[in-house]
């Protein structure tokens, strides 16, 4: 069974304002020292905990896994940790893909950072939003690239489904993931055209890098990619989810689009020739109404409700589903997922009942750790399968 691991990128907060804290080095520092210091005496080399392009964020990544009930339970793990981490420079972590509040972010320390932010101006300096990124294990390159040329049209229903950054710079953005349209603004970032074969893939990195425009491999934002240190397909297109179990439920989609790819390839089936201009279109349109609104059906690219557009990649993801013990998990997070909402919902919702947006951030820090009232939490996770392997990007 495939594995799979995510990574999440968390908001740092001040505790009592909730205004974006860049406070990233303590933090960090905070997990160093629990690393080292366990019950049992022993000493542990590394933590699950890394630094972000600025200062007011923090990421950390899964191991790889194939039982989504045990994903669920690391990601509830490791956000807590990093809760725990964060009061001890008078913080908090929030899973929300931009912030709410106004704010002015603090690129990190470090030769990247400063080149980046040399580089591209505002792109980097205003960069503070926080993704999700699933990595699927692959067996070889050549698997990989064919499963990346048959997922392009699926991606933006994926965007559609952790939509979680509505608010930016005080204001509502009118998107239901504004952190989509925030990334886009990297030259690299976005769907891009089909590859055909390991080696034309590689053709095209190269290409790029030799511009001299990205830095190195680590700057291909492709929309999906593969893995430049891990065996893995890494799908890079999720705001990071306000309830864990939107990000189970990603991670279970993505593993099944993976294996359905894979399994047509094997079978000789060619990928859809959707063109790339049809693909941003429709992760503009994923951005703008999130759940809330029309989405572009991955089949004919025309506008559609947002459930057909999710039911549509649930039936196409089924027999992967099924075969992995994902299918009820799946069928029953959707479900939850149409009544409640997602990040987005949740917080316009709390908006809307006369919370100002330090209230918002207060409530979505409590609903990250699964104490909020508005989280959707308490349903106990069932057991299922999932997985694959993280890393930074």
């Amino acid at each position: 069974m495939r594995s799979v691991g995510v990574e999440e990128e968390l908001l740092l907060v001040d505790a009592s304002s909730g205004a974006p804290l860049a406070v990233s080095g303590a933090v960090l520092a905070a997990a160093e020292r629990s690393a080292g210091l366990r019950s049992d005496g022993e000493g542990r080399e590394d933590h699950e905990f890394e630094k972000e392009l600025q200062k007011e964020q923090v990421e950390f990544a899964t191991k790889p896994i194939t039982e989504m009930g045990e994903l669920r339970e690391e990601i509830s793990r490791i956000r807590s940790e990093a809760a725990r981490h964060a009061a001890t420079a008078d913080a908090r972590v929030v899973a929300v893909a931009t912030s709410p509040l106004p704010v002015r972010p603090s690129l990190n320390a470090g030769p990247r950072y400063r080149w980046l932010g040399e580089r591209f101006g505002l792109t980097a300096q205003e960069q503070l939003t926080c993704g999700c990124h699933v990595h699927v294990s692959v067996a070889s390159d050549e698997e990989g690239v064919a499963v990346l040329d048959r997922v392009r049209p699926w991606l933006a229903v994926l965007t559609a489904i952790s939509a979680n950054s509505p608010f930016w710079q005080g204001e509502d953005s009118g998107y239901g993931s504004y952190r989509s349209r925030v990334w886009n603004r990297w030259p690299s970032a976005g769907p891009v055209d089909v590859f055909g074969s390991a080696d034309r893939y590689r053709e095209q990195v190269r290409a790029m890098i030799d511009t001299g425009v990205l830095r190195d491999e680590g700057m291909i934002y492709f929309d999906a990619r593969l893995s430049a240190n891990y065996p893995t397909v890494e799908v890079r297109v999720a705001d990071v989810c306000l309830d864990p179990e939107t990000t189970v439920l990603l991670a279970a989609l993505v593993r099944g689009l993976v294996e359905t790819a894979a399994r047509d390839w094997q079978r000789g089936r060619p990928p859809a020739r959707i063109g790339t201009s049809l693909l941003r279109l429709a992760s503009w349109r994923a951005g703008r109404s999130g759940l809330e609104g029309p989405l572009l059906h991955p089949e004919t690219m025309r506008e559609t409700p947002p459930e057909q557009a999710v039911d549509a990649l649930y039936r196409h993801v089924r027999g992967a589903l099924l075969d992995h013990g994902d299918d009820e998990r799946v069928r029953e997070a959707i479900a939850h997922l149409h009544e409640r909402g997602n990040g987005a919902r949740i917080q316009r919702r709390l908006h809307a009942e006369g919370r100002d947006l330090a209230s918002v951030v207060t409530e979505c820090a409590q609903i990250t750790v699964g104490r909020g009232a508005a989280g959707g939490g308490g349903r106990p996770p069932r057991r299922s399968s999932g997985g694959c392997a993280a890393e930074s990007a």
